[in-house]
């Protein structure tokens, strides 16, 4: 049995937006990620695979029992099923410890290590009003797994939060996964997020699934500009192009656009290697630069690990063996 089905989802509100015919499934323990542009509809899902929001069609199965919405239920939501949205609150000026205690579900021995993990031991003495944004959300979070969820929704949980406490919350969301062993589904604004976490994406576009896979295979294998565009820079080789770069032969196989990632690209400042191309930036992110440059008078996106060039340079760009994906 699936731990999640859903079927059908379709759901049309007063602005007129439509979700469109959503089904897909979620096993136990796999972690899915929904990425998107804004307005895509991922937060309307998640409410809808909550409890929380009524759909116009389709149903929501969960460990094979459907999930009823606000019109079939008095107080809406699942027993099985958290939901952290992006606008949580807490009771204002309660000891931590209070909070959790009026929710807690759990023995003195198992909240005490999901405390452990949600790393929060060193505020359950402070007041609520004494919490940091970032330390709230880490108690919203606890106060949901208290009561011993299977599955985990979070909502853009990275939004409004700084460098540092992003990095942790992201040590915890996968802890939570794999210590607590409970299902998380998460909607990330920045899908770059996701590629380390996730089991598997989906991708929406106006209220639809347009793809979805291993972040693997969204990352390299996009069905279109637009799954491309939301992990990161990109290049596509049209015939022109991919004739200069990898000669007639290979190029005459792919009647469509070929697409390749800026790290799918080797630089070289050896004449005999590649074609020639003409810097026109150099950016610096750290552990790698990426450069901009021209062929002819075609753009590329190229990364390198490499600190030796500047605008103006020639450089000779190759093509890694085996990284050519048809769009």
């Amino acid at each position: 049995m699936h731990l999640l089905e859903v079927s059908g989802i379709s759901k049309k509100d007063e602005r007129g937006f439509e979700l469109k015919q959503i089904s897909f499934l979620q096993e136990k323990f796999q972690q899915i990620a929904i990425a998107g542009e804004t307005g895509s509809g991922k937060s309307t899902l998640l409410k809808i695979i909550a409890g929380l929001v009524e759909s116009d069609a389709g149903q929501v199965l969960f460990e094979g029992k459907k999930i009823l919405g606000p019109a079939d239920k008095l107080i809406p939501g699942h027993p099985g099923i958290v939901y952290l949205s992006q606008h949580f609150e807490l009771p204002n000026n309660l000891r931590v410890e209070q909070v959790l205690e009026y929710a807690n579900l759990l023995s003195d021995e198992a909240a005490a290590a999901l405390y452990e993990v949600c790393q929060i031991n060193h505020l359950l003495k402070r007041r609520t009003n004494q919490l940091s944004g970032g330390e709230k959300q880490r108690i919203a979070l606890a106060k949901l797994l208290i009561t011993s969820p299977r599955l985990l929704l979070l909502d853009e949980p990275f939004s409004n939060t700084d460098m540092v406490h992003k990095q942790l919350l992201k040590t915890i969301i996968r802890d939570i996964g794999a210590k607590l062993r409970i299902s998380c589904m998460m909607v990330s604004h920045d899908p770059l997020d996701t590629l380390s976490w996730a089991d598997l994406i989906l991708v929406m576009k106006d209220g639809a699934v347009i793809q979805s896979g291993t972040p693997q295979e969204i990352y390299q294998q996009p069905t279109n500009e637009y799954v491309a565009g939301l992990f990161g820079n990109y290049n596509l080789l049209n015939h022109s192009l991919a004739t200069i770069l990898l000669g007639p032969a290979i190029s005459m196989k792919h009647s469509a656009h070929l697409f390749l990632r800026p790290e799918d690209l080797v630089v070289s400042s050896t004449q005999d290697q590649g074609a020639a191309a003409i810097v026109k930036a150099v950016l610096y992110y750290g552990s790698y630069y990426e450069l901009t440059v021209m062929v002819g008078k075609h753009k590329l996106f190229v990364k390198t690990a490499d600190d030796d060039f500047t605008i103006g340079d020639t450089i000779y760009i190759t093509v890694r063996a085996g990284e050519i994906w048809c769009m």
